[in-house]
């Protein structure tokens, strides 16, 4: 009997150590030469601290900055332990409150013009840290009037943070939100503007 376990457990031990260990330490050896940044999380750094990451959205609130999609993350929305949509159907009435709320919220950032959906809908993980052009053109009328600026120089801003379809056919066009704060901030200082 021991003739036949034997090779059963050497078998287990082999791809245990081969696919439980060798592969993931190769897999990820390949990933920080090849692609460092992204191994690492995307992060962005600011002054030599790290304030985010590319991937994940965060919640900013004051007019001279880009706002994100709404989100349900958590009870505060952005709880990137907690990520997660808010799983309402097209038909729930809970939806629907939440959207006319949403859409109240920001007509007047432009007004007469259509909103884009997301702006007042909540992606899937609720961390989206893109919004489509659209969403960003409708808020730089805000943006530029609470940082003193024209609003066709915040627009050259937020189209130079712009980014296409992967390979020109894959995803939708969008706009990083922490990037372009992050940019409008070098290019559009306001002493008041300092954080989310």
């Amino acid at each position: 009997m021991l003739s036949e376990i034997r090779p059963a457990i050497v078998a287990t031990l082999f791809f245990t150590l081969l696919l439980g260990v060798g592969y993931p330490l190769l897999v990820t050896g390949v990933a920080k030469v090849a692609f460092p940044a992204q191994a690492g999380g995307s992060l962005i750094r600011k002054d030599g601290r790290v304030i985010g990451s590319a991937l994940i959205g965060q919640g900013f609130t004051r007019p001279e900055y880009l706002h994100p999609r709404p989100s349900a993350a958590g009870a505060n929305g952005y709880d990137p332990t907690a990520s997660g949509g808010t799983n309402l159907g097209p038909l729930n009435p809970a939806l629907i409150k939440q959207v006319k709320a949403a859409a109240e919220a920001i007509r007047g950032d432009a007004p007469g013009t259509p909103i884009p959906p997301d702006a007042v809908t909540s992606s899937a993980s609720g961390l989206d840290p893109d919004v489509s052009p659209a969403n960003a053109a409708r808020q730089a009328g805000r943006i530029a009037a609470a940082r003193g600026a024209a609003p066709a120089e915040v627009q050259k801003i937020i189209d130079a943070h712009t980014q296409g379809r992967w390979l020109g056919v894959f995803g939708q066009p969008r706009v990083n939100v922490l990037q372009t704060n992050l940019a409008l901030d070098a290019a559009l200082p306001r002493a008041q503007a300092k954080g989310p």
